[in-house]
This record gives C-alpha cells, structure tokens and sequence, in this order.
C-alpha cells in the first residue's frame, strides 16, 4: 500500500475538507472506519466530543489546507462534549437498521422460494392451483417493486434458499427489475414474472442430475437436457398460462443471433420478454452453475456478456441491464482506490454507479462492519474487481464471498449505510 504523509493536528484546528485519522478504538466513534475525509462541520463536532486533543492529518488526500492561527482563533466555536457512550449507541442504532433491513430481504426471499416450492409441487395434480399461486407470488413482488420508491438489488446470503428455487427467484426478480427500468407496462410486468419463475419448470419431468447444464454431457443427455424446453411449454399448457408466459418459458434458451435451442429463432422472432429472462438466466448461470468450481465472478459474467456474447441478446436489453446492475453487481469482489478490500452488497437499479460495499477492515468485527455508501462517499471509489481468490486470506475470511449467489430488493430507503464519510 503506498505510504500517506501525516502529521497530528489539533482538534480546534479541524476543517471541512481535511482527511483524518482517527487513532483510537472502532466503538469509540460512530464512523464507519478510522480513516476519512471531513465533509460536514457535524461531523467535527462528533470528533471534538471524542476527548481527543490531536489527531492524525493527511494533507496529501485533504482537499483543505492548515488553517492559520487567525483562522483558527476567529473560528473556533466552543463544543459541548458528548460521552463516548453515545457515539456508540448511535453505531449500535445504525447496525441494528441494517441488520433488520437484510432479516427481512432474507424472509421475504424464504418465503418466495417455498411458494415457488408449493407451486413445483402442485403443477401435475393441481395444476390451477399452481398457476393461481404463481399470480399470487408475482403480483406480491410488483405490489413492493412498482411502488414509488426505488429498488435497491441486495445480496442474500448463500443459505437462503435451495439451488432451484435459488435460480428461479433470481431470475424472476432480477428480470422484473428489468422489466421496471425499461418501463414495461404493468400486464407486461405480470406476464413477465409469471414466465420468468416458471421459466424452467420443465425440468421437473428430467432426472435430478440432468437439471443443471454440464459440458461434459454427451450429445444424448444435451438433447435429454435441452428437452426441458419443450416439457415446459407442455406444462405451461397444463396450468392454463397466458400465450405471453407460455411463449416466454418456450424461448428463454433462444438467442437473438439464431444460435440458442430448441428453435434457433432469431431477434426478430424473439417476445420482448423472452428477451429479458433469455439474458437473466444465462448471467445467473455463469454466477451460479450446476458446478460452483466453475462459477465466475458478477463482474466477469457481465464482461463476458457484453465482450463475447453480445450478438446472442437484444442490444437495448442488454444495455439496459448492465446500466440498472452497474460495472460491479451485488457479490462482487474488489479492491478501492485506496487500496482497502471490499465487497458489493447492494445496488440500486436506478443510481448503479456507485453501489454499497462492507470494507475489510481487521479492526472491525464482520459482524459490526457498517454499509457504505458509495454515491455519498465520493472520495471513495472502485479501482479494480477481484476474483475471490485474489484476495488476501484474511480478507476471503471477512468478506466471505458466496459461492453461491442470491438476490432480493429493498426498497430504496430500506438499506441503511452510514451517514458520514470514510
């Protein structure tokens, strides 16, 4: 890491503008780390009600000089203390939010992924009934993701939910986020919902290890594989879907270039909304393979979509996606521009540019590391994505990167990050 000048400073002396350090315990100050630059003249009264007399001053990353000893004479206010011990409950306060925030994106997630279950379970002998709940399950979701407030993509963790369902809320969700940001109308958005969780239910009538794509399939199980397009279609039929969901469950392997199964159709013939689940599914599938060994990274699985396999997906679609997904989906490794290891744990759909991050920090307990914010730490950015390998072993060890990946949303407000600068 490269080496900061510093020199220590008076407290009396603090600015706007100047980057500090705070040499003292993580629970005695409510900062989301030690180290940031000074953004607000609230936040020098949090530090000068630490009890600290000097801190250390970076003045290569301030954007402040030391003031005068006239500044600082005409300028000093005099700051009643506060106790150590609110600081700590404001950090307590704030740790509690996002805790509650993630419990209920995780319960929420739970109980979609046991209706999707219910549903499985019901397509042969109840097939009605499956459908009425696959509504249900849908027009829930678009009661909360058409709402007014904006949708932040979250990562859950890996033991939310089992692989199946894990892939079909994904997919589902993540394709109605798409949906919403290419301003789809609302029967589209049910449609669209409804064909994206029942995209793969033709994989019911295969055996268990042939439902998760394998190269090393020989060209009799690729067709056994593959074959669960057309089960789907059969089922879909079953259960009474719309042409719309029906058609979108029989072309979600198509590719706009001619190359996808089992039709070969190209981009003219594709529904607009096979064209959503069509790009959703692959990337989930390059996130979350049958085989986890062979799972790539969100930032790769992007990269890779948009460098090599554009022609297979509709160019405003895809563009689309990764504008409302960012440079670095949720689950992606990476390091700052200061050097600092850190991984992404939310996105909002709308302001992807500068999503949320938890930062390795050895300091901070996992399980007390506080959400930054990205967009209001400015100063702060993404230098590079990492594969988790990459990263250090303490690192691996604190961020934890999922081997498997799985989404919900919050609603915009819902992810709480920390209210001051790193």
């Amino acid at each position: 890491m490269t080496d900061i000048q510093t020199q220590l400073i008076e407290v009396s002396q603090l600015r706007v503008g100047m980057f500090i350090y705070l040499d003292i315990g993580w629970m005695a100050h409510p900062f989301p780390v030690n180290s940031f630059e000074i953004r607000s003249e609230a936040q020098i009264a949090t530090i000068r009600s630490l009890g600290l007399d000097r801190v250390r001053y970076a003045p290569g990353k301030s954007t402040q000089e030391t003031p005068s000893a006239e500044v600082i004479a005409s300028n000093v206010v005099p700051i009643v203390p506060e106790p150590k011990a609110k600081a700590e409950k404001s950090r307590r306060e704030l740790l509690a939010e996002q805790n509650a925030s993630l419990m209920l994106c995780e319960k929420q997630f739970g109980q979609a992924s046991q209706s999707f279950r219910d549903i499985t379970e019901q397509v042969h002998s109840q097939p009605e009934n499956a459908k009425a709940e696959s509504v249900q399950l849908i027009t829930g979701l678009l009661n909360e993701i058409l709402g007014e407030d904006e949708a932040t993509i979250r990562l859950l963790s890996e033991n939310s939910g089992e692989k199946t369902s894990l892939h079909s809320i994904n997919v589902t969700l993540i394709s109605l986020l798409l949906g919403k940001a290419m301003h789809l109308s609302k029967p589209d958005m049910l449609e669209l919902g409804i064909g994206a969780l029942l995209h793969d239910i033709g994989k019911l009538e295969l055996p268990d290890r042939m439902r998760w794509q394998d190269d090393a399939f020989s060209h009799a199980e690729r067709q056994l594989y593959q074959s669960h397009v057309a089960q789907g279609v059969m089922l879909a039929r079953k259960m009474a879907l719309s042409p719309l969901a029906t058609l979108l469950v029989a072309q979600h392997h198509e590719h706009a270039d001619g190359s996808g199964y089992p039709s070969g159709i190209s981009e003219d013939k594709l529904s607009p909304l096979a064209r959503i689940v069509a790009l959703v599914n692959r990337y989930d599938n390059l996130c979350n393979p049958g085989n986890p060994s062979t799972a790539i990274t969100p930032h790769e699985a992007l990269s890779l979509l948009f460098a090599q396999n554009k022609s297979q997906f509709h160019i405003p679609t895809i563009t689309a996606f990764i504008r409302m997904m960012g440079i670095y989906p949720p689950g992606s490794v990476v390091q700052l521009n200061d050097d600092r290891y850190a991984i992404v744990v939310s996105v909002n759909s709308t302001r992807p540019i500068k999503p949320k991050i938890i930062i390795y920090d050895h300091a901070i307990a996992r399980d007390e590391a506080l959400i930054v914010n990205l967009e209001i730490e400015k100063h702060l950015g993404i230098r590079r994505s990492l594969k988790p390998l990459q990263l250090p072993k303490a690192a691996y060890d604190y961020l934890s990167p999922r081997r498997r990946l799985c989404y919900f949303f919050e609603r915009g407000g819902d992810t709480k990050s920390a209210p001051v600068t790193l």
